[in-house]
């Protein structure tokens, strides 16, 4: 059984942070995933039994995007254990539409098993996996969601290859852009954001949703790309 959509939507702009609720922001948002880095479980969520490492305050928003758009295709680089890919199938459930295609390097055992879910091996830069991805989407509309390799021109080449996938209107989702200090992991070095600013620095055809931000929490600070042309 669907759900039964509404009419309701956040899409107004949100009010500037002083520096004073930046810095707290950032410092919050540092503790969280030090503690994570720490083994502490603040991103190591159970979906229905299965793993996903995310914010639920990004999965929120996920929904909210897969409910506004609708896709045809949500196509995710990185699948590891599998419980995101659950939960985004589990979202296109309810809308009563849509497929995951999640891809990775390597498979692992007792990865959830869905209708709506479609697990490809190998590198998301791959250009026979790219070619099969393609067969698979063909023209229809896809939300894209980058969660592989998290270092920056891997992440470039999968911005360059992906956007083509993603049309007006609709989202590319940039992952764990607070990685070389954005505000954790210093030491990390040039990563998803520093992709996402060269990438964003080529083009006028994306640009950042800062309402996906609204939550003030997010591994994915200016990680959230509409397609505007």
């Amino acid at each position: 059984m669907t759900a039964q959509i509404g009419p309701y939507g956040v899409d107004r702009p949100q009010p500037e942070l002083t520096p004073e609720e930046r810095r707290i922001v950032d410092e919050f948002h540092d503790l969280y995933y030090r503690r994570w880095r720490a083994r502490a479980d603040t991103i190591n969520l159970s979906w229905f039994g299965h793993l996903l490492w995310k914010c639920p305050l990004d999965l929120w928003i996920y929904q909210e995007l897969l409910v506004r758009t609708q896709p045809a295709f949500v196509i995710e680089t990185g699948t590891f254990a599998g419980g995101s890919a659950l939960y985004l199938a589990s979202i296109l459930e309810q809308i009563g539409q849509g497929e995951v295609i999640s891809l990775d390097v390597s498979t692992r055992a007792n990865r959830p098993q869905h209708p709506r879910i479609t697990y490809l091996k190998g590198s998301s830069t791959d250009a026979a996996l790219v070619t099969e991805v393609k067969s698979r989407v063909k023209t229809a509309r896809a939300m894209v969601i980058l969660d592989s390799d998290h270092h920056e021109p891997h992440v470039y080449d999968e911005l360059i290859i992906y956007s083509e996938f993603v049309q007006l209107g609709d989202y590319l989702v940039v992952e764990d852009t607070n990685v070389n200090g954005h505000p954790s992991f210093p030491d990390y070095g040039p990563g998803p954001m520093e992709a996402v600013e060269r990438f964003l620095a080529q083009t006028n055809d994306f640009e950042i949703d800062h309402n996906c931000n609204r939550f003030l929490m997010t591994l994915n600070p200016r990680g959230y790309l509409k397609r505007v042309r």
